[in-house]
């Protein structure tokens, strides 16, 4: 008789690496993986990653790097520029919603009152000498349930001028994806898009509502997409701009 191989896991191996490009030091992250033949270079949120053979060679390695260094400082030099400033959890501190930005403002902390905005000014009882882990969760909690109700009222624009009938909205924290849709018609959002300028969350909305129809990609896919939202290539490469696939 003879007994199945089993198939080793090919191993990934992964670092933290810096090198000179075009005079500038740049570091990133360098993935070496059993199952690769060739070197690639990505360019995210998260910086530059390569992926490489895992026993590709340092000359091979640096001559590659080399090749592209102009391209992959232009790249990192725009995503830097487009990078949304962090958030300094305090009185005072400026929060982004539906495209713009809201000032906010520490209230006495009341039993069951959430975050308000009134005028340019989001109030959040968190307490007037809270910390800023209790004002980011306030505030987390409030775009949690915003996002649920500002997708909820896309959703009931778009679903019928596409004919479809997605069976729940969901809320997702995924690092890489701003929505998704199952084959049972669920479709999930980041709650982060809340974010962003309402026509990006009205064309990922349509996007994920058209999946409904076509379950891929194709042509026809997009031609579904463009009949809901007749700007979408614009929005779409603007939406990445903000380092989240769709």
């Amino acid at each position: 008789m003879f007994k199945a191989l089993r198939r080793k896991a090919s191993p990934t191996v992964v670092e933290q690496r810096n090198i000179h490009l075009s005079g500038k030091e740049i570091s990133y992250t360098l993935k070496r993986s059993g199952y690769r033949r060739s070197i690639s270079l990505r360019i995210d949120d998260r910086g530059l990653t390569v992926n490489a053979p895992l026993r590709a060679s340092e000359k091979w390695l640096h001559s590659v790097l080399q090749d592209k260094a102009e391209w992959v400082v232009e790249k990192l030099d725009g995503w830097q520029a487009k990078k949304a400033p962090p958030i300094f959890w305090a009185e005072g501190a400026r929060i982004p919603f539906r495209g713009e930005e809201f000032i906010l403002t520490l209230t006495p902390k009341v039993r069951g009152v959430v975050p308000q905005l009134h005028g340019e000014t989001l109030h959040v009882p968190a307490g007037m000498e809270a910390d800023a882990v209790h004002i980011e969760k306030a505030v987390t909690e409030w775009y949690r349930e915003e996002a649920l109700r500002v997708f909820r009222e896309c959703v009931e624009h778009f679903a019928p001028l596409l004919q479809v009938l997605p069976q729940d909205i969901k809320l997702t924290s995924a690092r890489t994806q701003w929505g998704n849709c199952s084959s049972g018609g669920v479709v999930r959002l980041n709650w982060q898009l809340v974010k962003m300028p309402l026509h990006l969350i009205d064309y990922v909305v349509v996007h994920e509502l058209a999946h409904l129809v076509e379950m891929n990609h194709s042509a026809a896919f997009w031609r579904v997409v463009e009949s809901a939202c007749p700007e979408y290539k614009e929005c779409r490469a603007e939406l990445k701009s903000y380092g989240v696939a769709e």
